[in-house]
């Protein structure tokens, strides 16, 4: 007998630890090759290791929540024969789940399906690593369309590893109903969004109750409480909140998307985002990040905007280089290559880092107002809140007023009050509220 010593490898450009969000194995386990060790959350993506040997467990690295270093021993393996008694394991490839996510924003309309990317996905080498949402949600993608090639459900043709085909049969699980992600192999992954897509909600009867239950902060979930923490801990936050009359501007929303003969939409976020961008030169003030520590403010002058998406495996904030710089049009494009890139894992940390501005949104459920808190080290965040109709009195043109049905959304805006006094960010909101009222001013030069 031998043991095998299975190290972190490199998971990605930069990466120097990952955080243990779930065993597969413990003490004790026999594993077999290509059998799932555990998933390491990276800030990018989670990731799912799987063994390059068959053996029985003999020690693991920790408990779920703690964070180990690439090249650190991960599980230590005693098998049969004679092997690298101290291996470490080779940058695995990245096998991309590819999924699509709209943006929350407070409108209804979907990303348009050419404003998505699919990436390729490869073969992966030992030990296998796929990158995955660390929650994956199913798609109708995820079903095989695979014919029943030999009368007994197919699964003689399907590719798939003894482990994958051992715990598909524990889970009653037909592999030719799968559809393969890997050029053909069913893996781990392709069962797990298998399964959340089929995953039957229980039914609770009315007045039942739930029994108690505790549940470990860790993953994505708590660099978000961290993150959250922190920003309060140590910046002054005051918010605002201005209501503004988007009537017109969903009218000129509908023109444009009418002018267009392809399937890509305008939703109200380029708009916004237009508005916030043209308004900006006057407010540096608002597009800049405080380093506290050194005392020093940086006031930029291009506009890097981070958008807050909600996504599987948690808040993240994709960031829109130069925005100021793009069209309408370029705009909802990189807000959909972005939000696919947030959601499937596949995003960059340059695109996931440096934002200066953050516009976050709870969509159709955005509520009449919101006290967004600050992305530091930026010093201000905008949440746009949910569109409403309701009467209101406007000029008739003659001296007079007439009551008419309006479309009216409240923006908030939450400030670091180290940087920005009170008068500077109802200023900056109200030069964003003439913009999206009079919306012509958005298509000037």
């Amino acid at each position: 007998m031998a043991t095998y010593t299975f190290r972190l490898p490199d998971i990605g450009e930069g990466i120097a630890e990952a955080e243990i969000v779930a065993w597969h194995v413990a003490v004790g386990d026999q594993i077999e090759e290509d059998g799932r060790i555990a998933d390491m959350m990276t800030d990018k993506a989670t990731v799912e290791m799987e063994s390059p040997v068959s053996g029985r467990v003999i020690s693991v690295a920790g408990e779920v929540g703690d964070v180990v270093a690439i090249g650190s021993a991960l599980v230590v393996i005693e098998v049969e024969g004679e092997v690298d008694a101290d291996a470490t394991a080779p940058a695995p490839k990245a096998q991309v789940v590819t999924e699509r996510i709209d943006v929350e924003t407070p409108f209804e309309e979907s990303v348009a399906p050419e404003a998505q990317q699919s990436f390729a996905s490869s073969e992966v080498e030992a030990p296998r690593a796929s990158i995955m949402p660390a929650s994956p949600a199913g798609s109708p993608e995820h079903l095989s369309t695979s014919p029943d090639t030999n009368g007994r459900g197919g699964e003689a043709k399907v590719l798939a590893s003894p482990a994958v085909r051992k715990r598909a049969a524990d889970l009653g699980i037909n592999l030719a109903e799968v559809r393969p992600s890997d050029e053909g192999r069913v893996r781990h992954a392709d069962l797990d969004q298998f399964l959340a897509y089929n995953a039957q909600g229980g039914y609770r009867p009315a007045g039942s109750h739930r029994s108690d239950e505790q549940i470990k902060v860790i993953g994505m979930r708590r660099r978000i409480a961290e993150n959250m923490a922190a920003s309060k801990r140590n910046i002054p936050h005051f918010s605002y909140v201005e209501e503004c009359d988007v009537t017109a501007l969903e009218t000129m929303r509908g023109q444009l998307n009418a002018s267009r003969g392809d399937k890509l939409k305008l939703t109200m976020l380029p708009l916004l985002i237009t508005a916030i961008c043209r308004a900006l030169p006057q407010f540096p003030m608002i597009n800049a990040r405080y380093d506290d520590e050194a005392g020093i403010v940086t006031r930029y002058g291009a506009v890097h905007l981070g958008i807050a998406a909600q996504t599987p495996a948690g808040l993240m904030v994709p960031v829109i280089r130069n925005a100021g710089t793009l069209n309408l049009w370029q705009l909802a494009r990189e807000i959909g290559r972005l939000a696919e890139a947030a959601r499937n894992g596949s995003a960059k940390s340059e695109e996931l880092s440096g934002s200066t501005l953050t516009l976050t949104s709870l969509g159709p459920l955005g509520g009449i107002a919101t006290t967004p808190v600050i992305n530091r080290p930026e010093v201000a965040i905008i949440g746009p809140n949910r569109i409403v109709e309701r009467p209101m009195f406007v000029s008739d043109g003659m001296g007079g007023e007439r009551i008419e049905k309006r479309k009216l959304m409240n923006i908030s805006i939450s400030c670091d009050h180290r940087v920005v006094d009170g008068h500077d960010a109802a200023s900056f909101v109200q030069a964003v509220k003439k913009l999206i009222e009079t919306p012509v001013l958005l298509l000037a030069d």
